[in-house]
């Protein structure tokens, strides 16, 4: 009997405004071999946040001895005042058991895990049919200022410069499509024989 163990990270990047949490959300709904990845942080909790659901909360220096022992796939100091990180173990323990992890994260995020090369993964860039779409978006979400608005989309023109360093794009006009384009992805990378070397020894036992 052919076993497989194909697994990957999973990367989703895209502007602000652009559905990328959304596309995660409906593939964790719809796939039951996938396992959220969940940040580390030095920031406290707002809201209704809770730890160890939507963030890792960790004092600094928590925080700093992971740095230390290597156990961040990418990490930064944002603003100058708080941590952000991810995971390099608990990803390691998810992909050692055949499932995958699936991420949302910035272009540079998304950069320092590639050039790392820890684990195989998979990016996905997200992205609206046009600006204006993007910033009609952004208008209805009424999260931010018309100069916050501005300033959103100034940093999308300059995450558009990332696409080439990605591995497929996804175009999020209609989300039920671009739910199944990353559906699609991700079986189409279980598939690649490139992750499976031991499927002829299996298949002649």
């Amino acid at each position: 009997m052919i076993n497989k163990n194909n697994s990957f990270l999973i990367i989703l990047s895209a502007p602000s405004g652009g559905g990328k949490s959304t596309i995660l959300r409906e593939v964790l709904k719809l796939r039951d071999n996938i396992d959220y990845s969940i940040s580390y942080t030095t920031r406290a909790p707002r809201g209704a946040e809770e730890n160890g659901v939507h963030y890792h909360f960790v004092s600094e220096a928590e925080f700093l001895a992971k740095l230390e022992a290597q156990d961040f796939l990418e990490y930064a100091k944002v603003f100058e005042k708080y941590w952000y990180g991810t995971s390099l173990s608990y990803t390691r323990s998810r992909l050692a058991k055949s499932r995958h992890v699936i991420m949302d994260i910035d272009v540079q995020g998304a950069a320092q895990i590639a050039a790392a090369g820890k684990v195989p993964c998979v990016r996905i860039f997200i992205i609206p049919p046009n600006m204006e779409e993007l910033k009609r978006r952004l208008v209805l979400r009424g999260e931010d200022s018309d100069e916050d608005i501005a300033r959103r989309l100034a940093t999308a023109k300059k995450e558009l410069d990332y696409i080439p360093e990605y591995d497929y794009l996804v175009i999020n006009d209609e989300l039920e499509d671009a739910v199944s384009d990353v559906l699609a992805i991700i079986r189409a990378e279980e598939l690649k024989t490139s992750g499976n070397q031991e499927a002829q020894q299996d298949f002649l036992q």
